[in-house]
């Protein structure tokens, strides 16, 4: 793995971005309008591999600038300062793009987003040394093909994956139950989760970021 980035590669990723964020290929399927929100760096060490945009991240364009955002950044154990510094952590969720609502919740992420941007951004980000992949989306493509038959079944073989990914379910306040009838996340995976992130970020410190 390449220990610097050249500016031109960091020049790549920028423009690379700039196409993402002004992206309409799902403009027809949206019923809110395209909006992509994500964050990368090319120095970045975290992934945090999620499902898509909900209604408040669509108004404020702030990656987990809700509800999920606060219990990720507990089971983290960092702040915002560093959750938002894009030289330590990218977010790049399967679909960028808020998907509208369904009858149980919001819809899926549209599968055009992955197909179009997701490899080619990884691409960009030679650093990565741990990758979160949260909700079944996100583990389907990050683990494939050694995502389990559930979600529950995936995380709780979260040692299979090694120390460069970790499935973790969806910190939605609509999992609380989730986490209620499973114990043993909290116990053994948060554990892990905060020593691996802990050492990745003290271990890149770069300059003061500001949050979006």
């Amino acid at each position: 793995m390449p220990s610097t980035t050249t500016p031109s590669s960091e020049d790549e990723l920028e423009h690379l971005l700039k196409d993402v964020r002004h992206c309409t290929i799902c403009a027809a399927q949206l019923p809110h309008g395209p909006r992509p929100v994500l964050q990368a760096g090319s120095r970045a060490r975290i992934l945090i591999a999620g499902q898509a945009p909900g209604r408040k991240v669509h108004r404020s364009g702030v990656p987990f600038d809700d509800a999920s955002g606060d219990r990720l950044r507990a089971w983290m154990g960092v702040d915002a300062d560093v959750f938002y510094d894009p030289e330590r952590i990218a977010i790049l969720p399967m679909g960028f793009c808020y998907p509208g609502t369904g009858r149980s919740g919001d819809l899926p992420p549209r599968p055009e987003c992955a197909a179009a941007w997701r490899a080619r951004l990884l691409a960009h980000l030679p650093r990565l040394q741990l990758t979160l992949a949260i909700g079944q989306y996100a583990q389907a493509w990050h683990l494939q093909p050694n995502a389990r038959e559930t979600l529950t079944q995936t995380v709780r073989g979260w040692r299979d994956h090694g120390p460069a990914l970790l499935p973790l379910p969806h910190p939605s306040p609509r999992n609380n139950g989730w986490l209620r009838r499973n114990p043993w996340f909290e116990d053994e995976v948060l554990p892990s989760l905060r020593e691996r992130i802990a050492a990745l970020t003290a271990s890149n410190l770069t300059r003061p970021s500001s949050r979006p």
